[in-house]
């Protein structure tokens, strides 16, 4: 009774549990086939699962009905169990603890059966689920040796037998032990009786062979998934596919042939949850044939289709910014990497590599975008008064024009709403994004200044998309009621606007401002309102968008600012011109900047590094070109030191001593040596002499320091602020802004110290010359009195205060009564009579007095 009541009631229910939560996880789990798939697959932890996500209530269910199988029907008489269903319990108990992911006591269940049950018919099952179990627990080495030993028990060439050697291929991957993995898998093949476990050992072969190098076998391994048809999860045929077409030889292989199965495929409605991965295919293919319209077509249709894939999302990404960066539209390319990189796993090689790559086109598109909104303000600011009108009518026109399309295709999304769902809503996402970035924009910028970017943005809408978001396909938000759907509300939104203007939501808000105040019982009042009502419903709101004026208010009239905008332009047209140049190779883009800055009247200072690094250029692209800039560069600046670079010969300029590297350490020596008003006077002549070089960043953060050293914190703010603004993206300028976001805000902290210090200082205010009669004659006092007083540990130095100004330091007092001890001693006593005022300080305070240049404010606070 108690073994019939154990199989047929309880163990039944519970094993029907388990195969439910297995089923469910096979469902659930998310292979990631960019990686080798692990045989058996399991249910995330606590610590990786989403918000909401629960663990699997089935195995759970499934171990309280083998502890009550066990608890209530076990029959342990004398020595030995009576219910021959007990060993199935505990593999049951077991199994449902290995699934939910405690091991210790999953293992103890596994071992208790091994132990009390040796005869079982169940034994070899629960040696393999022991072993699985010692898998988990990373006891891979165990595993291997029992499962080695397993094999030779077993007579039988049944599902056990595939199950043994899949779980040691496991091991054997686990151990990174392929080629014995890869034996054992064949086996698990062979012998497993279920499809989806065929499918996915094939799989898992072709994946190995692939990391062994031996394609032939992997593509067979693959094909052997594609042949088993719908015997085989449709998610392993398609990625099969994929793997194929990742041998495929695209500069001698059927091209036709290979086009012809990917078209079939995509015809195939079975495919359809599958289309990401088919159009990423097909856009590699593409990609590789160097047709780069059709790569990124279907790198959007790619990105278009559902997916659960993060790296197959990204990697459209950033294969779109890679054709984008090879392209040299830099600026796009920037944001397909921005939307690459929320995708990626910040801790990969990958993500760093693209960040980094993304962080140099930072100043390309900063810089380009200065220069394109810049110039079309000159452009139109240049035009005369018709030409201007012209050019805002025929904007307005289009205008017009784009809103009543986008009325037609509201209109037509809310007539179609409930026929489909799917696509109707993303239609309307879409549609109220538009309308919610005309709405938002500015005049000028509405008129279509930065036209270049807009027309992208519509041959290639997915480019426009913010980084992290994708074409949303929701299709439970779908709704045919007005307000629900986007598109109809942003339609009705702009309607109202049109017809009524901005007005306040309040009572009467029809009426204009000056006749919304009535009274009640007014009966002539209430005439003024049904009159005013249709007049006011005849009279249709004039959008400012559409009049002249809104576009001239925003022209700049003055000079002084049009000069400004035509500075930055210039200023930005030779930043591109060296970084096309010097970071990017591009030497066609480089040289139409510089040569456009030149066309404008640039500063002087600009001109000639324009026109050496215009020569520079010509060298790689036009040699005719290039001789006629040098003998311009000579003949309009002869004592330049360009000029002087280029009369001199090769030979003879390598052999020079004056290079930018050689002149940087000899300032940095003389920086190191405390000379820091000569080094500010020889930074300044550097940095004329290397203009356009690449040293010249190092030169200004040399020059910021040394301001910081002479003049004091505010004049250190504004120097870093400079190099950092300035050289952005080089090693220094990155340094100047870690130097603004951490030291500065320390430094500016500082303050005198009012408690009692542990050391003091006599300071002796002297000329910044060194060589100063007095002030040698200072410092040999000076050095004479500590060297005869061996009981203090006292110093002498000669530190630099400002650009007119400097100390004698006498270091090493460790009181104040001690240090003016010893000040009235070099004042009074006949050896020294040093008649310069003294001024004792605390190191502290001494610190502040250097960092902040306030030596009156610290004498000020010192008097009684």
């Amino acid at each position: 009774m108690h073994a019939l009541s154990t199989e047929y009631n309880v163990l039944y229910n519970g094993e029907i549990a388990l195969q439910a939560g297995i089923a469910e996880l096979k469902t659930q789990y998310v292979d990631n086939f960019w990686e080798l798939l692990p045989v058996e697959r399991m249910q995330e932890t606590e610590d990786n699962m989403l918000p909401g996500e629960k663990k699997n209530p089935n195995f759970e269910r499934a171990e309280t009905k083998a502890n009550k199988a066990i608890q209530k029907h076990s029959m342990y008489i004398e020595g030995s169990e009576k219910n021959p269903q007990m060993d199935e319990a505990h593999l049951l108990l077991g199994k449902s603890r290995y699934y939910d992911q405690r091991f210790v006591p999953a293992l103890e269940a596994f071992n208790y059966i091994l132990y009390k049950y040796p005869k079982s018919d169940k034994i070899y099952d629960a040696k393999i689920w022991r072993e699985k179990t010692n898998m988990r627990m990373e006891n891979d080495a165990i595993a291997v040796k029992n499962l080695n030993a397993l094999l030779k028990e077993i007579k039988f060439k049944d599902q056990t037998f595939a199950d043994a050697n899949a779980t040691l291929a496991q091991a054997f991957l686990n151990l990174e032990e392929k080629d014995s993995a890869v034996s054992k898998l064949k086996l698990a093949v062979e012998y497993t009786k279920q499809d989806e476990e065929k499918a996915r050992y094939h799989f898992i072969l072709g994946q190995l062979y692939e990391s062994l190098n031996k394609k032939d076998s992997a593509f067979a391994a693959f094909q052997s998934v594609i042949d088993m048809k719908r015997k085989s999860p449709r998610r392993y045929v398609i990625q099969a596919h994929a793997k194929q077409a990742g041998q495929f030889d695209f500069k001698s292989g059927d091209t036709l042939a290979f086009m012809k199965k990917y078209n079939d495929l995509l015809k195939d409605r079975e495919n359809r949850p599958f289309l990401d991965v088919i159009n990423h295919q097909v856009a590699l293919f593409y990609d590789k044939q160097n047709n780069d319209s059709l790569a990124k077509k279907y790198y959007n249709k790619s990105l278009k289709s559902v997916s659960q894939d993060p790296y197959l999302i990204a990697s459209n990404y950033r294969n779109l910014a890679e054709i984008n960066f090879n392209d040299a539209k830099y600026s796009l390319a920037g944001q397909y990497y921005d939307s690459t990189l929320v995708r990626l796993d910040a801790r990969t090689r990958e993500h760093k590599a693209i960040k980094k790559k993304r962080e140099n086109l930072v100043d390309v598109i900063k810089y380009e975008a200065i220069a394109q909104n810049n110039d079309s303000i000159l452009h139109i600011v240049a035009l005369s008064e018709p030409g201007k009108n012209k050019f805002f009518e025929e904007v307005i026109a289009r205008l017009k024009k784009e809103d009543e399309e986008f009325a037609k295709k509201a209109l037509i999304a809310s007539q179609n709403a409930g026929s489909n769902n799917m696509s109707i809503n993303a239609a309307s996402e879409q549609a109220s994004a538009e309308m919610q970035k005309k709405m938002s924009k500015g005049g000028l910028e509405e008129a279509g200044l930065n036209a270049k970017s807009v027309m992208q943005g519509v041959n290639d809408p997915v480019s426009l998309m913010p980084p992290g978001e994708g074409p949303s396909m929701n299709s439970s938000t779908a709704s045919n009621f007005y307000f629900y759907n986007a598109a109809t509300l942003a339609y009705g939104k702009n309607d109202f606007k049109k017809r009524w203007g901005n007005r306040t939501l309040k009572d009467n808000w029809r009426l204009s401002e000056g006749k919304s105040k009535i009274g009640f019982g007014d009966e002539s009042a209430e005439e003024d309102i049904a009159s005013s009502e249709e007049t006011e419903e005849k009279e249709e709101f004039l959008d400012p968008r559409y009049t002249l004026d809104y576009y001239l208010k925003q022209l700049p009239t003055d000079q002084k600012e049009i000069d400004s905008l035509g500075k930055e332009r210039n200023f930005a047209y030779y930043q591109l011109g060296l970084i096309y140049k010097d970071k990017f190779k591009e030497y066609k883009l480089a040289e139409g900047r510089l040569e456009k800055l030149l066309e404008n009247n640039p500063e002087e200072r600009l001109v000639l590094p324009a026109m050496y690094n215009l020569y520079k250029i010509y060298e790689i692209t036009n040699k005719e070109k290039s001789v006629v800039m040098k003998n311009k560069i000579i003949a309009q600046y002869p004592d330049s030191r360009y000029a002087n670079i280029l009369k001199t010969s090769p030979a003879d300029l390598a052999k020079a001593k004056d290079t930018p590297d050689a002149a940087y350490n000899k300032l940095f020596k003389s920086y190191e040596a405390g000379k820091y008003q000569s080094v500010l006077t020889e930074s300044e002549i550097l940095i004329d002499v290397y203009a356009g070089e690449d040293i010249i960043p190092k030169i200004e953060l040399l020059k910021a320091n040394t301001v910081g050293k002479l003049k004091g914190l505010e004049e250190y703010k504004g120097a870093l602020n400079y190099v950092a603004l300035n050289y952005p993206n080089s090693k220094e300028g990155k340094e100047a802004e870690a130097l603004l976001t951490t030291n500065i805000p320390k430094l500016e902290a500082v303050a005198f110290d009012k408690e009692l210090p542990m050391s003091w200082k006599i300071l002796y205010k002297v000329p910044t010359n060194p060589e100063d009669k007095n002030t040698k004659a200072l410092q040999e006092k000076l050095k004479k009195f500590v060297s005869e007083r061996t009981s203090d540990k006292l110093t002498v130095s000669f530190d630099a205060y400002t650009m007119t100004d400097s100390f004698v330091v006498i270091h090493g007092m460790i009181s104040e009564d001690r240090a003016k001890d010893i000040a009235t001693i070099l004042k009074d006593y006949k050896d020294y009579k040093i008649a310069d005022n003294a001024i004792v300080i605390s190191n502290e305070n001494y610190k502040v007095v250097q960092v902040k240049k306030n030596l009156p404010d610290y004498l000020t606070a010192k008097k009684p």
